[in-house]
Order: C-alpha cells, then sequence, then structure tokens
C-alpha cells in the first residue's frame, strides 16, 4: 500500500520575501557549472547553504564542514523567523508550467509524506542505478539535520488521473501559497497551495493507499539514504510507534499519465580518452550500425528524434570528422550485441542500454570505471554544450540521445530491472526551498 500523510512543512517565511525566487535552487545534484555562487550571490537564505554548502579550507569530519554549517543555517532561521514551521499537517500541492519546443504543458503533482518500503515490497520501485558517494553525502546531512530537505520525485499509476482531479477540488479557484520562477529554469512557473482541509486530505490517501508499482523518477540516492536513515533510527529507537517521522520521505507525488510528464535526453560526452579516435569509432560501428553523415546539429538530431525505435544514435567527432547518424542495423540485435539473460528483451532495446553495453564499452572500449565514476563521461541536456567542449579540446566526442519514453520505464520496472544511470532528464526539475520535512525522534504523523 502507498501510504502518504500530511505533515507541518517548514518553509520560507512569505512575509520575509518579496519574491521567492531568491531562495529556491535547483536540487543539489544540478548545483554545479557555476550555480552555486549564484545562489549565494541572491541571498544569504537560500537553500543552497543547506543542501549544497560550499566547502571551506580546515574543513573536517569531526569538526566544522558543510554538513554542520547546514544545521547552524538552519537552526538560526527557524530561530530568525526566516523558515516557520506550518500550524497543522497539510499535503501541498504543486504546480509546475512550462514549454517544451514551443508546446506548454502543465504537470500537477503534490508534496507529501511518502511511507518508505523496501524495492522488494513492490510498492516503490528504482528505474535507474545509485553510486555509493552521493548517499553517503545525502546520509551525513540528514543524519546531522534530521529534515529531509527536499522532496524525491514520485511517479504513480493512474490512468484515469483520479488524484488529479481531486487535487484540482482541493485548490480551486484560490491564489497559491507560494508562486515563484526559479533562478535556473527561469521560464518555469512553480506554483504550491497548501491544503489542510481534512475531507481533501482524506480523500486523496484513500485513492492513493492501494497503489503500487509507484516508480522513483528522480531522488534514486536520496530515497535510499532513506532506508538507510529509516533503518538505522529503527535499530536505535525499537519502541517508537510506527508513525514516526523517521519512517517517512519527503516526495512529490505525480501520475504517470500527467499530460505534463516530459522526459528529455542526455548526451554523453566523453573526455579524458584517447584510445580511440573519432574516426576508428565510426570504423568499428559500421559493423553493426548504419553511418550516415548529418549536416550539422540539428539535423543530427532531428533524425535521431523521428527513429521510432530510438535505436538511431547521434555522433559528433570534431570538425575533422563532424556529424553522422549510427543507426543499428536490425533491432534483433540487440540480443545477440548484449548477450545472456541477465537482462530483458525490454531492457535491452533501451536506447541508453545500446549506448553503454554496445557503443560505449565494445566499439569505443570506454573502461567501466570511467563512466561508473564519470571521470570519462560527462551528461548533458543541452545538446550544444559538448559540441562546444570538442571543439575546444575539453572533449573527445559525443554520442547524441533520443529521449527515454515513460512506458519504456514502466517496462523496465515492471522486470524489476534499473536502467543505466542518466537513463531519464525529467524537466522540469523538483526545485528545493518549498517545503522541509523534520523526521527527527520527537516527530510523529
Amino acid at each position: 500500500m502507498a501510504v502518504i500523510k500530511p505533515f507541518r512543512a517548514v518553509r520560507y517565511n512569505p512575509e520575509r520575501f518579496d519574491d521567492m525566487r531568491v531562495v529556491v535552487s535547483q536540487p543539489y545534484d544540478r548545483v554545479r557549472h557555476g550555480l552555486q555562487d549564484r545562489y549565494y550571490d541572491l541571498s544569504p537564505y537560500n537553500i543552497v547553504r543547506i543542501i549544497k554548502g560550499k566547502e571551506e579550507a580546515g574543513d573536517r569530519s569531526g569538526g566544522s564542514n558543510v554538513y554542520t554549517r547546514a544545521k547552524a543555517y538552519y537552526e538560526q532561521w527557524r530561530k530568525d523567523g526566516v523558515l516557520i514551521r506550518e500550524a497543522q499537517p497539510a499535503l501541498y500541492v504543486y504546480e509546475q508550467t512550462f514549454t517544451v519546443g514551443g508546446e506548454p504543458y502543465t504537470r500537477l503533482g503534490m508534496i507529501a509524506a511518502l511511507e518508505l518500503a523496501g524495492f522488494d515490497e513492490g510498492i516503490v520501485l528504482p528505474h535507474e542505478r545509485t553510486h555509493g558517494g552521493p548517499k553517503e553525502d545525502r546520509l551525513r546531512l540528514l543524519n546531522t539535520l534530521a529534515v529531509h530537505t527536499g522532496q524525491i520525485f514520485i511517479l504513480y499509476p493512474d490512468e484515469e488521473n483520479r488524484i488529479n482531479n481531486l487535487l484540482r477540488l482541493a485548490v480551486r479557484d484560490r491564489a497559491p501559497d507560494i508562486d515563484v520562477a526559479e533562478l535556473y529554469e527561469d521560464t518555469v512557473k512553480q506554483r504550491v497551495w497548501v491544503v489542510g482541509e481534512p475531507e481533501h486530505i482524506e480523500a486523496i490517501r484513500a485513492e492513493m493507499l492501494p497503489k503500487r508499482g509507484l516508480i522513483i523518477a528522480d531522488g534514486h540516492h536520496r530515497y535510499e539514504t532513506g532506508l538507510a536513515y529509516r533503518d538505522a533510527q529503527r535499530a536505535a529507537h525499537p519502541g517508537a510507534p510506527p508513525g514516526a517521522a523517521f519512517n517517512y520521505i519527503q516526495a512529490t507525488l505525480v501520475s504517470m499519465d500527467d499530460p505534463g510528464l516530459v522526459v528529455l535526453p542526455t548526451h554523453r560526452e566523453i573526455y579524458n580518452f584517447t584510445a580511440a579516435a573519432p574516426a576508428d569509432v565510426l570504423a568499428r560501428a559500421a559493423a553493426h550500425f548504419a553511418v550516415a553523415p548529418a549536416a550539422g546539429l540539428s539535423a543530427c538530431l532531428d533524425i535521431v528524434n523521428q527513429d521510432p525505435l530510438g535505436l538511431a544514435f547521434g555522433f559528433y567527432g570534431g570538425k575533422e570528422v563532424g556529424f553522422h547518424v549510427l543507426t543499428l542495423k536490425d533491432a534483433a540485435l540487440v540480443d545477440a550485441l548484449i548477450p545472456g539473460d541477465a537482462h530483458s528483451r525490454a531492457w535491452k532495446s533501451l536506447s541508453v542500454s545500446v549506448l553503454h553495453k554496445v557503443l560505449l564499452e565494445q566499439i569505443v572500449e570506454l573502461p567501466a570505471a570511467g563512466i561508473e565514476e564519470q571521470t570519462m563521461v560527462r551528461y548533458h541536456r543541452e545538446a550544444q554544450l559538448p559540441v562546444d567542449n570538442v571543439d575546444a579540446g575539453l572533449g573527445s566526442f559525443v554520442f547524441f540521445l533520443k529521449a527515454t519514453p515513460v512506458e519504456h520505464i514502466k517496462a523496465c520496472t515492471a522486470h524489476g530491472e534499473r536502467m543505466p544511470q542518466k537513463s531519464t532528464d525529467f524537466y522540469p526539475k523538483i526545485i528545493s526551498g518549498l517545503t522541509m520535512m523534520p523526521a527527527g525522534t520527537e516527530e510523529d504523523f
């Protein structure tokens, strides 16, 4: 059963900020490429100081560090009234309005406390692999604060979007409690309504309760961190009630059939690697792929995106080699190229699986550690940046992919399989700084 609960969120005091833009941010794992400095410059109270603070000279595990400073900021801001606590438990309706490719979209969800469940229970399922480093980092922050500072992004099955209808009924036409555009994805309108009426909460909870097969869209590391934190707290406090907050995690839940659910591709730039020249990659790929030149980046992406099976890959090898499209000659080849029964046909047919298991591992012969530790692969939402990197001598070559459809994600999770890392890029991101959920031992739902 998918158990959700209302909770008393800690959130920014609207009376202290004329524009909430100065305090919200991208989720912690998107704060890079100079974004951290930009958030710091926006306000001394920006959430990034808590979720991904700056390291300082002299930081050490047993003394001052990013985690202890995060706790100090949180406690001081609570004391000063910068952060306030909701008076009554509530659910939070969360709407994001945006445009992709000139088309307008609206994605509707809700922020709630979601009861943690092991993946073997079949209630919540992962779709991507995780890495140890981010989990260690998030666990240290959670242990230090005892607060869930951001929301993981969860998809739930609801073909008729019945819960969406209940969410719309709960807010009707009233003005949102938060209305903001975040710095990085600044064209996305982010609106939040506080829903505290028991009749609305119970109707939503009852509709969610029998659901299974919820899928983690974003936040795999934080979900697994939540499980580790829960287990440690249960061991330390065996007499705690079932409603103890450490049994829950803060989540934004969105219907798998929401018309505003958009997945973007994540392109791969290969760098710090010289064992295979771009021309050699094309020559080797010709054994299994039809290799055709493309007139430029736009033409290359158009061909890739028009491939119905998602088994066409763009390639850029620098100005001398140019753009090409590599299309698998026969979809049935995936069984031979990815042998064995460790994965289903659905998994083998994923564009990211063919890219990683065939193009990167077999044709490029990229070391597994270079992929796992990201010392030889950079991931990009925007296609032009990796091209510029190659032209500037910062990268070796680039592979471009088509976005992974939600149906493929469902198929893989149904088989209990995890897709390769960075298989999906759900747009827009669930931003940080809207709500925080205390998870200390004194908290009970």
